[in-house]
């Protein structure tokens, strides 16, 4: 079995954390490579001991993605487990960790995955297209939400919403949320949407602070595809977040479509830990 360890290094300074999983992992026979998941800069220092691969020319003969810190760390990893056919197993040094599987205290599972010992948990992701006149000009994947909201400026933004062709709604307000299932207990929870349990397979649409009464949020099959389009004689602009990323411009006339990706990404599951006991334990009582 080979192991791609993608430790966030401002979460796991020296990158303690991933090289005990390292020392566990390869005790039980596994092969590991340290790829960091991301450009640091010049002035920061790593450990001088390890050897450090490059995430492009390892991940396509690796057997699982595990990466550590925090939610944001997750997300960038399922999207390139989903790309390689691979599971990703979360390990939280973060606040809240809410997709993580495992503690940093309890890393001796790890040795369970070289024997098979773990359950693969698919979550469905999302397609997003940012279509301009036509012409496709930002595509991404997410595993949580696509959330187009307004610029600094106090205004709201009028977006309309229509699946398959067909008008949903209208909305006035801060913006929308478009979540996965594993997306909802994230933004579009705040923003006033359902819980929704994480394996379920639907597109949540969820309004952020919508100047209306009677403002929902719905929850689509994945089957549907979702325009959410800046009403054109609006001059205003807004933005764009594919799984809390840098944010996108767009402006009157734009449209976000969104589409359930054909296959979903599988999260390694080691702990016996129910959906509803993380819910209880990172969020409190809903």
């Amino acid at each position: 079995m080979k192991a791609i360890l993608s430790p966030n290094p401002y979460r796991d300074r020296g990158l303690k954390v991933a090289q005990t999983a390292a020392r566990i992992l390869k005790e039980s026979g596994c092969d590991t490579r340290f790829c960091l998941p991301f450009e640091l800069d010049s002035h920061f220092e790593l450990p001088k001991n390890l050897t450090y691969s490059k995430m492009e020319e390892e991940i396509s003969t690796a057997d699982i993605l595990i990466c550590f810190g925090g939610d944001g760390t997750l997300l960038h990893a399922a999207k390139l487990a989903y790309q390689n056919h691979i599971p990703v197993l979360g390990v939280n040094l973060g606040s809240v960790g809410f997709m993580a599987e495992l503690e940093h205290s309890e890393l001796r599972q790890l040795a369970r995955l070289v024997k098979g010992d773990y359950q693969l948990e698919q979550r469905m992701m999302l397609e997003i297209s940012l279509i301009r006149d036509g012409t496709e000009v930002f595509s991404d994947l997410a595993l949580n939400d696509a959330v187009i909201t307004k610029g600094t400026v106090a205004r709201v933004v009028e977006l309309s919403v229509a699946s398959d062709g067909e008008p949903v709604s209208t909305v006035s307000g801060d913006g929308i949320v478009a979540a996965t299932p594993t997306g909802s207990t994230a933004y579009s929870l705040s923003a006033g949407g359902p819980v929704v349990e994480p394996t379920a397979e639907n597109i949540i649409i969820t309004p952020i602070c919508a100047h209306a009464l009677q403002s929902k949020s719905f929850v689509l099959s994945k089957q549907r595809t979702v325009e959410i389009k800046m009403v054109k004689q609006n001059r205003k602009c807004a933005f764009l977040s594919v799984d809390g990323g840098r944010g996108v411009r767009i402006s009157g006339g734009d449209v976000v479509r969104i589409r359930a990706t054909e296959r979903g990404v599988g999260l390694a599951r080691l702990t016996n830990r129910s959906f509803y006991q993380i819910l209880q334990t990172k969020l409190g009582r809903i």
